[in-house]
């Protein structure tokens, strides 16, 4: 994906009309525009930040069915989950594997239970399913998870979920649209929807936030699918639009792998909040959360507070042989997930369901909130597919569900450089063609200057946001010492960008500032 000529084919088709133009690069708007694109509409996508700034890079990193749902008894969300689940394993080898967890058993009358309730989710995978949950003795357990606590464990119950890189596969998504005929653009904020005659919306305005250059685009169906912002752009659509998000904050930390030292993920299945606690391997690193507490004020950069943080420390405090400390944590971070609810409702959010909803506005605004990123495809479909009945656009088949994301056949830990898919290769040639772009960056990542390359000249990376927290996953693993590195990247993206020193200077301010919200 070449940003400048994406750029400049809008700027030659400013009088055309798209099939569709979708607001938001996350994976719902990713996925939308995925799905239309490989329909044959003729498709454009705008973000106003990066693809996946928001909750999409900040997810617990499962692609699940649900355990907590099936708790809930919302049958029909965990089966449309867990089948969502075995096709993206399926159609994104490279981004995703089998992960295998285990829930400590302190009780019997929980040994029960849990045996019971994930044999009934093995049973709803049907032939997808990733694997046979069991139950496993004191001493099995203890060599699955070797730094949990002892005192009073009777066993574990072992099951199987998906584990896969939540902003590597929204750049998948961008790739196969783009490759599909699809334009999809970051740094392009929607200011306005235009409307005809008749107060049917026929158009945007948007803006090229690096030039500020405006833009407007014709189209015969517009689709919202902005996350925790979709409100904002119902307002624009009508200053009296009710409500439909009801935000929700949920936090991880990432600790050194040595609190783990287990490629078994825990599952704990019910904190002092009534959420379910996760510590799972990912890149080297051990991801734990998450929490969920309402919110009132949405942001684009959400922090997580002390008292989250501490309430992820002493919970797994509880259970590690070695509770982590603040100093342990190399990285903190907060994603906002917009829950599909009326906020003058009352009810915790963790309550409310992981549904998605799908409305279309008097004037045609076709909006999508709610849901998450295991059953993103599903969405897409559902959306296009209710445009299609309410005749906005021409009746195509949806063909996602076979639609592969690489010819990959293996996942990313057989070769860390599958991350990028089939376009791995062209990678490994520019380290062939100069072997000094093999070295890492800093040998405290596994990220090689061809990598920073590679990725500057094909996926539109704008600042050193972008990418360490993103492109790559510097931020997350490890975010003081990827502060450290920013000067070197800065470096390289600015001779391979056209930057001057200034724009290198302002960036790694910029990107220290950011920092400090993470460590």
């Amino acid at each position: 994906m070449k940003r400048q000529i994406f750029v400049e084919e809008l700027r030659r088709q400013s009088e055309i009309t798209w099939d569709i133009v979708v607001i938001g690069g996350g994976a719902t708007g990713l996925g939308i525009a995925l799905d239309s694109a490989s329909r044959g509409y003729k498709t454009l996508l705008l973000e106003q930040s990066d693809f996946a700034k928001g909750t999409s890079s900040r997810s617990t990193k499962l692609v699940h069915g649900g355990v907590r749902y099936l708790e809930q008894g919302d049958l029909a969300l965990v089966v449309e989950a867990l089948r969502e689940r075995g096709l993206m394993l399926k159609n994104a080898p490279h981004l995703t594997c089998n992960q295998e967890f285990v829930i400590p058993i302190y009780n019997l009358w929980n040994a029960f239970v849990y045996t019971v309730g994930l044999k009934f989710y093995d049973l709803l995978a049907g032939p997808l399913s990733m694997g046979k949950s069991f139950f496993i003795n004191r001493e099995k357990t203890l060599t699955h998870l070797p730094t949990l606590k002892s005192k009073g464990l009777i066993g574990g119950v072992v099951y199987h979920d998906g584990q896969f890189d939540d902003s590597r596969m929204a750049m998948a998504l961008a790739h196969s649209c783009a490759d599909k005929g699809g334009i999809v653009m970051n740094y392009f904020k929607v200011i306005a929807l235009s409307k005809n005659e008749d107060g049917k919306i026929n158009g945007v305005r948007a803006k090229e936030v690096v030039s500020g250059e405006e833009f407007n685009f014709k189209a015969n169906l517009v689709i919202n699918a902005t996350g925790v912002f979709a409100d904002d752009i119902a307002k624009m659509d009508n200053p009296e639009a009710v409500p439909t998000i009801k935000p929700s904050r949920g936090i991880h930390i990432v600790l050194d792998k040595s609190f783990l030292q287990s490629e078994s993920a825990i599952l704990i299945p019910k904190t002092d909040d009534g959420r379910v606690l996760f510590a799972i391997p990912w890149h080297d690193v051990v991801v734990v959360g998450t929490t969920d507490r309402p919110l009132d004020t949405i942001s684009l950069e959400p922090v997580a507070q002390d008292n989250e943080i501490d309430f992820i420390l002493q919970t797994a405090e509880r259970y590690l042989v070695r509770p982590p400390l603040r100093k342990d944590i190399l990285c903190r971070f907060a994603g906002l997930r917009p829950l599909a609810a009326n906020p003058n409702k009352p009810g915790s959010t963790k309550a409310i369901s992981r549904r998605h909803k799908i409305t279309l506005s008097p004037s045609g605004l076709l909006s999508i909130v709610g849901g998450k990123w295991t059953t993103y495809r599903r969405m897409a479909e559902e959306t296009i597919n209710k445009a299609i009945s309410a005749g906005l656009l021409e009746n195509r088949n949806c063909v996602t569900e076979e639609l592969k994301l690489t010819t990959l056949t293996t996942n990313y830990s057989v070769n860390r450089l599958h991350i990028y898919g089939d376009k791995f290769v062209e990678i490994e040639k520019l380290i062939s063609d100069n072997p000094k772009l093999g070295l890492p960056i800093d040998t405290r990542f596994p990220y090689t200057k061809a990598e920073i390359i590679w990725i500057c000249r094909n996926e539109m990376p704008i600042t050193i946001e972008d990418m360490l927290a993103r492109r790559t996953r510097a931020l997350l693993l490890n975010a003081r010492a990827s502060s450290e590195i920013a000067a070197d990247v800065a470096s390289l993206m600015a001779e391979e960008l056209g930057h001057d020193l200034k724009w290198q200077v302002e960036q790694i301010e910029s990107y220290n500032q950011l920092v400090k919200n993470y460590i």
